[in-house]
C-alpha cells in the first residue's frame, strides 16, 4: 500500500474523530503529534524491554501502526513528502561512514 493511501485512511479517522476541530481535546497540532510519536514509539520497546524477542506478534504490530500513523501525521501537517524525505536521507546515508567501533 502506498503512502498517499495511508495518509488519506489515517486523515478519514482523525476528521471523523473530530480531532482536527480547533476545540477538539485531542487537537492534531505538530507538537502534539511530535509528543505522541514518541509515546508510542517508547510502547514499541516495551515489547523488547527483558526479552530479544518480542512474544506477541499482534500487539507489536498495533504498536508500529500507531507509530506510522503519528509519523504520518506529523509528515503531512509539516508539509512534508515522506517518502521524498526517505529517499534523500537514504541518498545522504550512503555518503556517511559509521566507525566500526563507537566506544574505542
Amino acid at each position: 500500500m502506498d503512502l498517499d493511501t495511508l495518509t488519506k485512511a489515517m486523515f478519514d479517522f482523525v476528521e471523523c474523530k473530530g480531532w482536527l476541530e480547533d476545540d477538539s481535546p485531542k487537537r492534531q497540532t505538530q507538537r502534539n503529534l511530535a509528543i505522541s510519536l514518541v509515546l508510542e514509539a517508547s510502547e514499541v520497546l516495551e515489547h523488547f524491554q527483558w526479552s530479544e524477542a518480542d512474544e506477541r506478534p499482534e500487539e507489536l504490530a498495533d504498536e508500529l501502526a500507531d507509530v506510522m500513523l503519528y509519523l504520518l501525521q506529523l509528515a503531512s501537517f509539516s508539509d512534508i513528502d515522506l517518502g521524498q524525505a526517505v529517499m534523500a536521507k537514504l541518498q545522504k546515508n550512503y555518503q556517511r561512514e559509521w566507525p566500526a567501533d563507537p566506544h574505542p
